[in-house]
C-alpha cells in the first residue's frame, strides 16, 4: 500500500507542479504579452481538469503517507522532530496555496481584465514557487535537507 500510495503523490505532484511551471514560464508570459485573457483562460480551463483533482490527491496521499511516518497526530507538532517539522512545512504550504487559491477564485476572477491581469500574475506565480517548495520538502523525506 505504501508504494502505491507515494506512486500516487509524486504523480499528482508532477501533475500539480509541472502544470503551473508551463503555466508561469510559458502561458502567463505570453498572455500578459498580448494582454489575452481567453489564452489564459484556455489554459486554465483546460488543466484544471487536471490539476484540482492532483491536488486533491496530494492532500489525501500526503495525510496518509504523513500519519505512516507518525501515527499519532500530536507527534505532527513536535518540533524537535525531523519528520514533523517537514509535516508542519508541507501543511504551511498547503495553507498558503489554499489562501491564494481562494482570494484569486473570489476577488480577482470574477473582474478579470485586460487592466488587472497582473493580480492574477500575483497569485500565480506565488503558487507556482509553493509547488516547488513542495517537492522540495518532500524529497526532503529522503534527503534530510530540511533535518
Amino acid at each position: 500500500m505504501y508504494g502505491i500510495m507515494l506512486f500516487l503523490h509524486v504523480l499528482a505532484a508532477t501533475v500539480w507542479t509541472g502544470g503551473h511551471l508551463v503555466l508561469a514560464t510559458t502561458i502567463l508570459p505570453q498572455a500578459l504579452k498580448n494582454r489575452d485573457i481567453e489564452f489564459l483562460s484556455r489554459f486554465e480551463n483546460a488543466y484544471e481538469k487536471i490539476g484540482i483533482p492532483a491536488l486533491i490527491i496530494q492532500i489525501l496521499t500526503g495525510l496518509h503517507l504523513a500519519f505512516r511516518l507518525l501515527p499519532d497526530f500530536s507527534q505532527w507538532f513536535d518540533f524537535s522532530n525531523p519528520v514533523a517539522r517537514i509535516i508542519i512545512m508541507k501543511l504551511a504550504l498547503l495553507g498558503c496555496t489554499f489562501a491564494l487559491a481562494i482570494d484569486a477564485r473570489l476577488r480577482i476572477i470574477p473582474k478579470l481584465s485586460q487592466d488587472n491581469m497582473a493580480s492574477l500574475a500575483f497569485h500565480i506565480i506565488p503558487v507556482t514557487a509553493l509547488s516547488v517548495l513542495f517537492v522540495v520538502a518532500g524529497v526532503s523525506f529522503k534527503t534530510g535537507w530540511f533535518y
